[in-house]
């Protein structure tokens, strides 16, 4: 999965998605919700000292920078388990 660095607002939602060093702006409210890890499959013992068995995806919605002819994609954004940041898993380009 592609790192992205996100910028959150008040909430703590995303604002703002830096992919490849380009700013992408939500278009609607994001969604958030949590998965379980499925560390049974890597492993037959969760990890000592990975107490956590969720973790955090936020659905996006978003288009390049402020213009407003830019395409709109939708984004899953994972939370990286290890370092706190942000993945991109699923890029999908939506029908606008």
């Amino acid at each position: 999965m592609e790192q992205v660095y996100i910028r959150t607002g008040e909430p703590g939602a995303p604002a703002i998605v830096v992919r490849g060093g380009r700013e992408w702006r939500m278009v609607v409210e994001p969604v958030r919700w949590f998965e379980r890890v499925a560390w049974w499959e890597q492993s037959r013992r969760m990890p000592r000292g990975q107490g956590r068995v969720d973790v955090e995806v936020w659905q996006v919605q978003v288009r390049l920078g402020n213009n407003p002819r830019s395409g709109t994609a939708t984004w899953e954004l994972v939370r990286d388990g290890l370092g706190g940041g942000w993945c991109l898993r699923g890029e999908e380009l939506a029908a606008a």
